[in-house]
């Protein structure tokens, strides 16, 4: 099973892709006892040829072995989403011939959209099985021994499903100039990997010299042009910490971004739905307790029931943040002093409302509002802003999104005084990690975890 299948594999995806939509669309028109008229059949038909006009857009037929799991079913929603649209368009046309009830149409896109989704998963676990065995593999080489050229050779020894068979690192600097690692690794000269592409005996060379050797990649370019080998260029971009990168073009140039939010377009819309759905419920049932809180905060002690502070959030912007007061005493100056053990400047209730997370409940009002997120990197005050980014490489950079509530950092137990720069930076790490991995799943995941175990850390006073 090697690379002249793919064009047949491509043909099987297909027919299963449209066998399982008429199947569900029959089912539907079952289950609801319906008569299937030629107008019903003709919706079928516009549905099928959208459908493949949408794959053929969204590029959902090409090998995906490169690619995560989630990204192929992204591919294969937003097709069908796209086709089931422009579907229902073109049938409003003529919607008075239609016999079709709306319930039976919402069946058929829910066990379509599961179908369609669920058996990519299903074949994507076998196909991984499969290449672990050693079949439906590609063979890979490397044109280059440099860092990146053997962190490249890693991945491909540490994800065996993807069936990507390192066959050796190939390069044409003289000896004298390789460690004893690379004198052992290196298989041959560039020369050599060229002329194993043309024997047609390997799939795949992946180009990993520095940037700098422009004209030197430039010729391999060439002398690859006339073999039938898929060529990738690796950019030596490992010396920077790229954060979302994505192509960006200007007219007719291409730029690389290095530090750029995940929440652009659409992720930027259906994150901004999560917080407003999840942020609402919440508020519905916790409106009288929090009442009750703010009463007893207000009783207990001189002051304002809602303590206001100034915070950095989306962009570096200065926003205003709610917590129910748990000093008697607030800081929101420039000289910000963190709550430490055994703390006087905070009450006997205060201390239970900030171990327990309570005192930041009215953030879910700063949810609503759109100044902050129900999942993201909390944010600090101002004054610590100022004072971390001198001292943390990429501290600013969690700020590329707005903050949250609760976060990726905070499940992990890294909560409460951070009285070492280590301790801050760590909080960092994650909270630029949470960034990489974003998905409405993992915030879910976040959420979860925040209700069942609550912030973790042994460090909140």
């Amino acid at each position: 099973m090697t690379g002249h299948y793919q064009s047949s594999f491509s043909t099987v995806y297909r027919l299963i892709d449209l066998s399982l939509i008429t199947v569900c669309f029959y089912a539907a028109v079952f289950y609801y006892e319906l008569t299937l008229t030629t107008t019903g059949m003709i919706l079928l038909f516009i549905n099928v040829v959208s459908f493949q006009l949408a794959a053929e857009a969204l590029d959902l037929y090409r090998s995906w072995r490169s690619s995560r799991t989630s990204s192929m079913l992204k591919s294969a929603a937003g097709t069908w989403l796209l086709s089931f649209v422009v579907t229902l368009t073109l049938g409003f046309l003529f919607s008075h011939s239609v016999t079709l009830s709306p319930s039976m149409v919402m069946f058929w896109f829910a066990t379509s959209f599961v179908a369609l989704t669920v058996w990519r998963g299903i074949m994507r676990q076998f196909l991984f099985k499969v290449r672990r065995s050693g079949m439906n593999t590609r063979s890979a080489i490397i044109v280059g021994a440099t860092e990146v050229g053997y962190d490249m050779a890693q991945q491909m020894a540490a994800n065996e499903h993807l069936g990507i068979q390192f066959k050796g690192m190939y390069d044409d600097r003289p000896s004298d100039r390789l460690t004893a690692e690379q004198k052992h690794d290196i298989k041959g000269s560039i020369d050599d990997a060229i002329e194993l592409a043309r024997l047609h005996q390997v799939d795949y060379i992946y180009i990993a010299l520095p940037t700098a050797a422009e004209g030197r990649i430039k010729n391999i370019l060439e002398k690859c042009s006339d073999t039938t080998a898929n060529v990738y260029l690796i950019p030596n971009f490992f010396m920077y910490s790229l954060l979302n990168s994505r192509w960006q073009t200007v007219g007719n140039v291409q730029a690389l971004s290095i530090y750029d939010t995940p929440f652009q377009g659409a992720n930027d819309v259906l994150k901004r739905i999560e917080d407003v759905v999840v942020s609402s419920i919440i508020l519905a049932f916790l409106a009288i307790p929090m009442l009750c809180i703010a009463a007893a905060v207000k009783l207990t002690s001189p002051g304002p029931a809602i303590f206001k502070q100034k915070r950095y959030g989306l962009d570096g912007k200065e926003i205003t943040v709610y917590k129910f007061r748990s000093m008697s005493t607030q800081d929101n100056g420039p000289e910000v002093k963190q709550a430490t053990k055994n703390d006087p400047r905070v009450t006997k209730l205060g201390a239970f409302l900030r171990k327990t997370s309570l005192d930041e409940l009215p953030q879910f009002i700063n949810v609503l509002q759109g100044r902050m997120s129900i999942v993201g990197p909390r944010p600090h005050a101002v004054a610590h802003n100022e004072q971390y980014r001198k001292l943390i490489t990429g501290y600013m950079l969690r700020h590329k999104i707005r903050p949250g509530i609760t976060g990726w950092a905070q499940v992990n137990g890294l909560r409460g005084e951070t009285e070492t720069v280590n301790k801050m930076a760590k909080r960092v790490e994650y909270d630029l990690d949470y960034m990489h991995r974003w998905s409405v799943w993992f915030d879910l995941k976040i959420i979860l975890k925040t209700v069942v175990g609550g912030f973790s850390g042994n460090n909140v006073y």
